[in-house]
């Protein structure tokens, strides 16, 4: 009787944990209080998204850095490179198991090597299996996959990734969506929203972005410093007898005529051959650097 009682317990207790499993709350869009740096967009090998007659996911993915606030997009037009490139990938389970597999070693000795694994553990819930690159998910069935790598452009190596799986989409395109809504909002992600494939694609690619955004305090610390802007010099002298101009042109008006040895104080702007000084009676103009010491 006693035995009976006991099988009992234990079969009610994995039905009701089997019944939890089925019931996931819905996936959320991960915020961050501040952005880890910029990122490029870059499609990976594995883009399984074509076999459901989808479009590259990378307008996803911008909606989702913007939304999420963990990283802003980079500008080409800026002229500055980018924090990291963001390399994409979907499929089924396995493909995208082996394409982050390969990125976990390198990925894990950066944080190791940063000093950020330690702080990671202590600061982040289930940061162990962060560390642990979402490898392994088990089981034989295939399931709709993505993962998402943040690669160094210094070097090309992988210094974070996140994976994410979906059996079965929990997530509501009615009503708005949320910021699930804002995500799938544009033409992109109207055609995901659209069918059943993309939107499991949809929510694999949030648990991925969210692993990946999770990492914060390590991706902190991955991000380069940015470069100093160098100082300008506190005084310079007039070499010789020469004028203030308006502009970085020598046909544009003259502000002032400058005696040889009168000292000004650079802006620390310069246009070509050309800086900007102010001198002690407050007048803010450009002098040729030739005629400068």
């Amino acid at each position: 009787m006693l035995r009976r009682t006991l099988t009992f317990a234990v079969l009610s207790m994995v039905s009701t944990a089997a019944l939890a499993a089925e019931k996931e709350p819905p996936v959320t869009l991960t915020k961050c209080d501040k952005s880890y740096g910029s990122v490029a967009l870059v499609d990976g090998d594995t883009q399984g998204w074509t076999k459901y007659g989808l479009s590259s996911p990378r307008e996803l993915i911008a909606a989702m850095a913007r939304e999420s606030g963990c990283f802003s997009l980079h500008d080409p037009a800026s002229g500055k490179p980018a924090t990291f490139l963001m390399n994409v990938i979907a499929g089924d389970k396995e493909e995208v198991d082996q394409a982050i597999e390969k990125a976990k070693g390198v990925a894990m000795e950066g944080l190791v090597r940063s000093g950020a694994a330690s702080g990671m553990m202590r600061s982040i819930p289930g940061a162990g299996s962060m560390l642990g690159m979402f490898g392994g998910f088990g089981g034989k069935k295939k399931v709709v996959a993505a993962g998402i790598r943040l690669i160094s452009p210094a070097n090309g190596q992988t210094v974070a990734s996140g994976s994410g799986e979906v059996k079965k989409t929990t997530i509501s395109f009615g009503n708005g969506g949320g910021t699930i809504g804002a995500v799938a909002s544009g033409a992109t992600g109207a055609a995901y929203a659209g069918s059943k494939d993309g939107q499991m694609l949809i929510e694999a690619f949030v648990k991925a972005f969210n692993g990946l955004s999770g990492q914060g305090p390590a991706l902190a610390s991955l991000a380069p410093a940015a470069a100093p802007a160098p100082a300008a010099p506190a005084s310079a002298t007039a070499a010789i007898d020469t004028r203030i101009f308006a502009a970085a042109d020598l046909k544009s008006a003259a502000l002032r005529t400058v005696r040889a040895g009168t000292a000004l104080t650079p802006t620390g702007q310069r246009q070509g051959l050309f800086i900007e000084v102010q001198d002690s009676f407050g007048t803010k103009g450009w002098v040729s650097v030739e005629d400068m010491r």
